[in-house]
């Protein structure tokens, strides 16, 4: 039989990129949110309208807009605190590196609005009227709690890599974080905070052989000497490293450093930026379905965010577990009810045995009620600035909960019985 040949490729973008920018910005102000509302809460704080701060109460659907000189951070939020949205956005435009006025975008000079609203009575109280919003969400009310709103979220795991992330979207997001490391420790002293890489891999028979083609494009100074030494640069300090480090041949891959010739002006200054536009690099870099709700700003009430993470959650356990090579889930919502409308799992014939048995399995194992994966994977914490660059899925970090492995067992213990 011929072999089965076929090349996929995945883009990631670096902290710098406008849009980028915009989605640590809404994480950031949803950080702070949770934690200044938990900080009321163990104090007891009471408001004059005499609602009490909890956690459990936020809501926030917060995005951002910047552009030349400007950032604009909208949406609806419910909370008892106060923070400072100028100051946020603020420190996270100089964290990411626009500390400088010369890159026509930085944290000091560009203006700050805040358009910020109460969320909408009509979408709360799809998760709301079913518990005292007073005293919070506790483990009785859990069945109780509807999803923040109606939509389809899919979760994806692979074992062709060590995080069962595809191939492709694993090495670009590698690529785009080296590229932010080589700038932040000064290797190269020429660079600027925006940047974006791709990788193209060839798959032969649905495994990844080798890198094709490598592209990177890093936001650089005016008087670098010439782009000859920005290219040697970046495969020296940026593409090397990674590929060597990944074990995949790369030795006769197409490598394009900033093909057009020159990135001077970059960011915001250069291109607007909006959150939530990158919701492919977000995931799974288009090798796994994407329902299309975003996830920066969202509080996990929100299953757009929380049941996306959940899907992930489940797919990497089923791949974990032995079951499947490649693993696919789709869950769906209707607002306001507790309960997924549907769960499929599809794990593209690569399963040990029939989708409907692994389903049945995951059905049993896992509790997919919005409450119950808001519960079982402690998202109530401040943990969401991060997730905001460099993709949500595949970190090998303790806060990203949804990527333990913590239901191999009962998987095949399920399957088994």
């Amino acid at each position: 039989m011929a072999e089965k040949v076929h090349y996929f490729t995945s883009e990631s973008v670096t902290e710098g990129h406008p849009d980028k920018v915009c989605d640590q910005i809404s994480d950031a102000v949803l950080d702070a949110i949770l934690t200044k509302e938990k900080t009321l809460q163990d104090k007891g704080y009471v408001s004059d309208k005499g609602v009490a701060a909890n956690v459990d109460n936020v809501r926030s659907a917060c995005e951002t807009f910047a552009t030349t000189g400007m950032v604009t951070v909208m949406g609806e939020i419910r909370t008892q605190a106060y923070i400072d949205v100028q100051e946020i956005a603020r420190d996270v435009i100089k964290r990411i590196g626009y500390d400088n006025a010369a890159y026509c975008f930085d944290g000091e000079t560009c203006g700050v609005m805040s358009s910020i609203h109460e969320q909408s009575p009509d979408i709360a109280m799809g998760v709301d009227e079913s518990y005292d919003v007073q005293k919070g969400l506790t483990d009785e009310d859990i069945d109780k709690v509807g999803a923040g709103d109606q939509g389809m979220m899919f979760g994806y795991a692979s074992d062709e890599t060590p995080t069962f992330m595809p191939m492709p979207i694993y090495l670009a997001q590698k690529l785009a974080e080296r590229l932010a490391y080589v700038r932040k420790a000064n290797i190269v002293n020429y660079l600027r905070p925006d940047g974006k890489t791709q990788v193209t891999v060839k798959y032969v028979d649905d495994v990844p052989t080798e890198v094709t083609a490598i592209v990177v494009s890093t936001q650089h100074d005016p008087d670098v000497e010439s782009m000859d030494v920005i290219k040697k640069d970046m495969i020296e300090h940026v593409i090397k490293p990674v590929m060597e480090e990944a074990g995949l041949k790369w030795d006769e891959a197409e490598i394009f450093v900033n093909p057009t010739g020159r990135f001077v002006l970059g960011g915001p200054a250069a291109d607007t930026g909006l959150t939530g536009r990158k919701i492919i690099v977000d995931t799974y870099g288009g090798m796994g379905r994407h329902g299309g709700g975003s996830f920066s700003g969202k509080d996990p009430t929100k299953v757009d965010r929380s049941a996306a993470y959940a899907a992930r959650w489940v797919a990497k356990n089923v791949v974990a577990a032995g079951l499947a090579k490649r693993c696919e889930v789709e869950l769906a919502y209707a607002i306001g009810v507790p309960r997924p409308v549907s769960v499929l799992v599809e794990t593209h014939g690569t399963g040990i045995v029939e989708d409907k048995k692994i389903e049945d399995a995951v059905k049993k194992v896992f509790d997919l009620r919005p409450g119950a994966i808001i519960r079982d994977l402690d998202l109530r914490r401040p943990i969401y600035e991060k997730t905001a660059a460099y993709g949500h899925f595949g970190r090998e970090d303790k806060d990203f909960t949804w990527e333990n492995l913590d239901k191999v067992d009962e998987l095949k213990a399920a399957i088994e019985a």
